[in-house]
Formats: C-alpha cells, structure tokens, sequence
C-alpha cells in the first residue's frame, strides 16, 4: 500500500525579513529558517512549506496579505514563473545592497582570510534590454501555470517558445516578451514561433526527443549586428529552407543566420556543426577600438557595457608596466588578453573551446596585436609546470573561472609559478572565496572590487587583486 505523502503546513501571517544569497526572501518561524522566492522584505505573506528539514524549511507564498515598503511592480508578465529574474520586485538600489553584502559574506564566511574594506559595487547604467545573447527552447507541451490548471479549461495547443521552467528540463513557459534583450529578440521569437504553426512544423518533444523545432540563440552586439542560429531536432532540408528563408526576408537587420540540426540528447550546441545560411559567421563586439569576433559557440560576456567595466576593473588591478607576461586563464574568446595586450610585453591566453580560441586568435590578428598567444584544452592539463618552464614564468595571472571555481591541480599549478600578483575575476563568490583561502598561504587580498552584470537576478561578479606576500605592496589601490 502506498505510503501518504504527510501534508506540510500553510505558515499565516509572516513576515520576510530579509533576502539570502541564493536569490530567496526568507524569515523565521519558531527558529526555523524559512527560505520563499520572490518575497520583499517586509511583506506580510501566508507560506505554503513544500519541503521541511531539520533547521531550515523552503516554501512558496501562498497569499500576499501585504507588500512591503520596498515592494515594486514587476515588469514582467512572467514574473514569479519563469524565474530568470528573481529581483524584478526589488528597487535597483536594494538589489545592489544585497549583492554586496553577498560578495562580503563570502569573503569573510568561507574565505576566513584578510580581507581589505570592499569597495562599493559598481551597478550598470542599463536595467533592461542589457543582454546581448538569449537562448529559447521550443516544446510542444508548454507549461501550465496554476491559475490555468485551476480554471478548468482545455489547453489543446500547448506549443511554446520560452524558457524552460528551473529544475524541469521537459517544462518550457511559453514566453510572450521578455525585457532583457532588445525587443528584437522577441519579435524575431514570436514570427519563428507564429510560422512555424501556420507552416504545421512541429515542435520538439522533450520527453520523447523528436520535433523540428529545438532551440533558438539570438545575439544582439553593441555595434548593431546580429547573430540568429536555430537548432532543429530533424533533418527536413525543404522545411528547414523554407523557415530560415522567411527569417532571412522578414528581418534584414540579421547579418549572421545560421542553423544546426541536433539530434543529441542535449541542447548544448558545442559539440555541433554549426551551418552558415545568410550573412558571416560571427558577430563584431568593440570596445576601447578593440574589435572582437564573437562566434555561436564563443563565450562573451551577456552584458556588453558592463564587461567593459569588469575588463578595466581586471586591468587596473593587474597594475601592468609594459614589461609583463601575463597568463589569461580560462581566456574564452580572447576579449581580457586581448585588452590588456597593450599594457604588457606578451600575453598567454588558456582556454578549454577550441573554437572560442580560433576567435581568440582572429581577434588578436583583427586588432594588429602581435604579443599574444593562445592554446586550447582543459585548464588542468595545459598548465602545468612544463607549460611554465617552456613559456616562461609569469609575472601577473588573470583568472576567470567558470562557475566551479579553479581545480584544485590548476591552484596548485599557481602557487608553484609564483606570480607576482593574481588577479581573480569570478561569477561566484563562493567558490572564489574557497579559492583564495588556498591561495592565502603565498597571497595577499590587496582588493575588492564587486561588479553587478545581471540586473534583476541575484548573480553578482567580483573582482580580487591579490599580491604575493614575499613581494613589497604596492600603494593602495
């Protein structure tokens, strides 16, 4: 006989007090810490407790009985489902509190190490239309919202172009506009999505893998240009001409559209023959009169203003003279290297996408930049104390790690080539603080400089300069 689930508690009448690091409001019930998205400090709220542990509870907000002083209306028609942007709620000044403190609570929590005052966050000019890429998926059984359920209707097209739903790879929300991309990237969605169901094509299944329509990319450069690439789960050539065809006519303005078909178990385009239709292939980022050639598998940074911030941020601390090698981990397409190039004797670019390392390398030759030089494969494998003693000892490294943070064998690789000074760039506090604690046996803190890139989302970068403490410090930053 099957065992009953126990039914979980509706909590009435709390108050949030407060937003945690992970993007949830949460308060306290009887010393129980209850953690609930999309709540405000303030609110009065009625919580329905869907999972319960010993020392901490998660919820949802079952009725706002009252918001919050510093409650605002979200833009989004899709807010509190779709759960991109966590902090549409939030005043803009709130959010940037709220990452600071999350970057020092990092620092000083896993850290424990010396850390110097963190400089005061530097927030981004633009709070919407910020990205320059966004990435759709196609499903042909869309999400159904509780309110939907509830109304007792039927729902026979369930054909959607939207996000995926978070913790359910087979759940998309059908999105209507999104606000984080120049609304071109929703007109260009909504005419795939309007032809494709005037044209019968199918969209993709994710449960039983089959469909034609799969995924969407849409980048938008600062300099104007415009990169589309469709993934199609089926090879119907007629189709697949038909479709990117009309693209091609409706918007002009695409100067790179391009196509794959992938018929994989994942999305991940990184391992697929991506297929030239109209127009280059790659887009053209600028900054400070660098050009940088962006391809549909390179990674650059989502927020083009802002990564011109993050860059300066990385190059004022590396506090080059001119005379320095200096190793780029986890280089991508180039765009760090590349922008410290000129400031520094050579620089050493790794990185794992060998395709983000033939931009990387285009880039430079693009740019008449002559003291570069890249290499491709895992960051583990290719720095190692051989790597050093061929291409010599560096005298400044910048890091940027992905989310994970660095390997333990690439830290120890650091340690042993003994920079001068490390400049550590991180999408994660947590795992960057981890990192500097195992650096802090031969480096110093010298800075922090918190940077914020996603507006409306609780993710945060920060930038740390540390000094090698048999080396003098210099003048404070």
């Amino acid at each position: 006989m099957a065992r009953k689930r126990k039914q979980l508690p509706i909590l009435e009448a709390v108050t949030i007090t407060d937003v945690a690091a992970e993007g949830n409001a949460l308060t306290r019930v009887n010393d129980m810490v209850v953690f609930v998205p999309f709540g405000a400090p303030g609110d009065v709220v009625d919580i329905k407790i869907d999972k319960k542990r010993k020392s901490y509870a998660e919820g949802h907000i079952h009725r706002l009985i009252a918001p919050g002083e510093i409650r605002v209306e979200p833009r989004c028609e899709h807010f509190g489902i779709c759960g991109g942007c966590r902090w549409q709620h939030l005043p803009y000044d709130f959010q940037l509190a709220c990452k600071q403190r999350q970057v020092s609570d990092a620092l000083q929590r896993i850290a424990k190490i010396d850390i110097p005052e963190i400089s005061p966050i530097q927030g981004s000019e633009e709070i919407w239309s910020y990205r320059n890429k966004m990435e759709y998926t196609f499903s042909n059984r869309c999400w159904l919202t509780f309110e939907q359920l509830e109304s007792g209707e039927e729902f026979p097209d369930r054909d959607a172009a939207g996000f995926h739903i978070p913790g359910a790879f087979d759940k998309v929300l059908d999105i209507k506009a999104c606000h984080l991309q120049d609304d071109l990237g929703n007109r260009i969605r909504l005419f795939v999505k309007a032809f494709a169901k005037d044209h019968g094509y199918s969209f993709y299944d994710l449960r039983g893998q089959h469909g034609l329509l799969r995924t969407l990319m849409i980048r938008i450069a600062s300099t104007g240009e415009v990169m589309v690439v469709m993934a199609f789960g089926e090879n119907y050539p007629e189709s697949i001409k038909t479709l990117l065809d009309a693209i091609a006519e409706k918007f002009p303005e695409i100067t790179s559209l391009m196509y794959t078909v992938n018929t994989k178990v994942n999305d991940s385009l990184a391992d697929q023959d991506i297929l030239l239709w109209k127009g280059k292939d790659h887009i053209t980022e600028e900054m400070e009169g660098l050009k940088f050639r962006v391809g549909p598998k390179s990674f650059y940074q989502t927020n083009s203003r802002q990564a011109h911030t993050l860059y300066k941020v990385a190059r004022d601390f590396a506090r080059l003279g001119g005379d320095e090698l200096v190793y780029d981990l986890y280089t991508g397409t180039g765009t760090i290297a590349n922008f410290v190039s000129r400031h520094a004797r050579k620089v050493i670019g790794i990185e794992y996408v060998a395709d983000a390392i033939a931009d990387a390398k285009v880039n430079s030759e693009l740019n008449g930049i002559g003291n570069t030089e890249f290499f491709a494969g895992d960051m583990k494998d290719v720095l190692t104390d051989d790597f050093i003693a061929v291409h010599g000892r560096p005298d400044v490294m910048i890091v940027d790690p992905p989310r994970a943070g660095m390997h333990n064998d690439v830290v120890d690789v650091i340690l042993r080539a003994e920079p001068a000074r490390i400049v550590y760039v991180s999408c994660n506090p947590a795992t960057q603080a981890r990192d500097l604690a195992l650096l802090d046996c031969k480096y110093a803190v010298e800075a922090v400089q918190p940077v914020d890139i996603f507006p409306h989302t609780q993710h945060v970068e920060n930038v740390v300069a540390l000094v090698r403490r048999d080396k003098p410090q210099s003048e404070e930053l």
